[in-house]
Order: C-alpha cells, then structure tokens, then sequence
C-alpha cells in the first residue's frame, strides 16, 4: 500500500493489513520530498525504529540535479537507526536488485525468515564505521 504522507486516515483502519515495514521514499531531487518525510516520521510509533523502518533515496544517478545533500539523508537514517538504501529507479538492474533488497526485509520484517529478527537484520545492514 502507498500513502504521500503520514498520518494514514483512519476511517479504513479495520480493513487496514498488519504493517511490517515503512520505507519512506526521499527523491534526491526534491526537498519537499525531504521535509514531507521528516514531518510523516512524527507519525510513526517508535516501535518501528527498530527495525521496521527504512529510507529509500531514488534519484541518485543524477548527482547534478540533486536537491538534497547525500549527508543530511544518511543523518536522518542515523539518527532513527534505520537503513538508508539509494537507488536510481530509472535502471532496469539497480531497480530489480533494490526491489528484492526491500523484499528481502519485507520478509524478514513480517517474521517470514525463521531465526532472523528485524531487530538483528538491521544491525547487521550498519557500516561498521557506524560504531
């Protein structure tokens, strides 16, 4: 399901699906793009942190036509422990292996992968220089 922004409107909540993960889209060309997510992660309740919450940054091909510094995206990523995956969606190959990296975590988010947490999936997608 897609939703532009947060707070999902509450009058279909009963027909609403378990959510296991929010990827929140950044268009690397656009800084409303930026401050519409940073206002929706108001929104989202704080167990998602963990684990269950991603930035998906597209755009990223064209480095001369971005709006938005790679860094102040990686700092949003930091500062919710959440990955921060970048894509240029316009490339058949980068759009497939993005798509099966976020299905990979839609499975092990929904507890589809046994043994595997969203908890433990996330801390072993962060760099190490993160430490």
């Amino acid at each position: 399901h897609l939703a532009a922004s947060l707070p999902l409107p509450s009058e279909r909540d009963h027909l609403r699906p378990r959510i296991d993960l929010v990827v929140f889209m950044i268009d690397i060309k656009s800084k409303y793009s930026l401050k519409n997510v940073e206002t929706s992660l108001a929104h989202v309740d704080a167990s998602f942190f963990l684990g269950k919450v991603c930035f998906l940054v597209t755009g990223v091909g064209r480095v001369n036509a971005c709006s938005i510094e790679t860094n102040a995206i990686c700092k949003l990523g930091k500062t919710y422990c959440s990955p921060v995956l970048f894509c240029e969606l316009e490339l058949e190959g980068i759009r497939v292996a993005t798509a099966q990296r976020l299905l990979r975590m839609l499975e092990v988010c929904a507890g589809h992968i046994p043994g595997v947490s969203a908890l433990s999936f996330v801390s072993l997608m962060r760099n190490s220089d993160d430490d």
